[in-house]
């Protein structure tokens, strides 16, 4: 008898280890199965997603001016030295309105060579003439005085000048800067119209979970364009510019 007793003990206790480690990994695997669903029950938790906007109306603080002048001759040297005082002609006039020869920028000049064409307008093989071709740059934060010298430089022409003045171009040159306070106006009013929106609502708005940035449109004062790729216009001294944010919220 205290034989058999003792083979049965010491046959029964490796039999709970086996039955404690299926407990153990029943534990475990409990636990991970509650975290999981803790987990997605966190990540299911309800968004909203509103879009914000802000917008500024700002105005240019430096301006480039561009003109060109040619001259024409059958010999080319004769075009050059017509060239030579176009040139001194419109550095006089550029003095003359306040802009040093330092903030002057004349391009090379560019040789077009001009044949004579028949009496249906084709091109013969026989050289006619040549026309030179330059350029004049002004760059000044004195967007003002560029935008009258746009408009009055074609003065020259009475000065026997062939001269062709372009609209100027209009930058702001802080703009990325700008771009940074804008971007944050936008989302300031993303969040507040989530606010308001979860308040009617009975609910408020928790933590941020996503944010997506959209392009800067800069254009002229009280346009209406819009593009998807985004705008920054050149042409007009006024402008606004309108900064766009999509944002969402947990809700609670």
């Amino acid at each position: 008898m205290n034989g058999s007793t003792g083979i049965a003990r010491a046959g029964g206790a490796p039999g709970l280890v086996p039955a404690a480690a299926l407990l153990a990994l029943g534990l475990v695997g409990a636990a991970w199965m509650l975290g999981g669903y803790a987990m997605g029950f966190a990540n299911s938790r309800a968004t909203i997603t509103v879009t914000g906007s802000a917008k500024k109306s700002i105005r240019a603080d430096l301006a480039v001016w561009r003109g060109s002048f040619n001259a024409q001759s059958p010999r080319i040297e004769d075009a050059y030295a017509d060239l030579e005082a176009s040139a001194k002609r419109v550095k006089t006039y550029l003095a003359g309105r306040g802009f040093a020869d330092t903030a002057l920028v004349f391009s090379q000049v560019q040789t077009q060579t001009l044949f004579t064409r028949t009496a249906n307008g084709m091109e013969t093989g026989q050289i006619e003439g040549y026309r030179l071709v330059q350029t004049v740059e002004v760059r000044s934060k004195d967007v003002g005085r560029i935008e009258t010298l746009a408009r009055e430089a074609t003065q020259l022409i009475r000065q026997g000048v062939r001269f062709e003045s372009y609209p100027p171009e209009y930058l702001v040159t802080g703009l990325a800067d700008l771009k940074v306070e804008m971007l944050a106006a936008a989302t300031r009013d993303a969040k507040a119209r989530a606010a308001e929106m979860a308040k009617n609502a009975g609910s408020s708005i928790g933590r941020l979970r996503a944010a997506r940035m959209g392009v800067f449109q800069v254009t002229p004062s009280n346009s209406t364009m819009v593009t998807d790729y985004g705008i920054n216009d050149t042409s007009a001294l006024e402008k606004d510019i309108t900064s766009v944010v999509s944002v969402s919220f947990e809700i609670r």
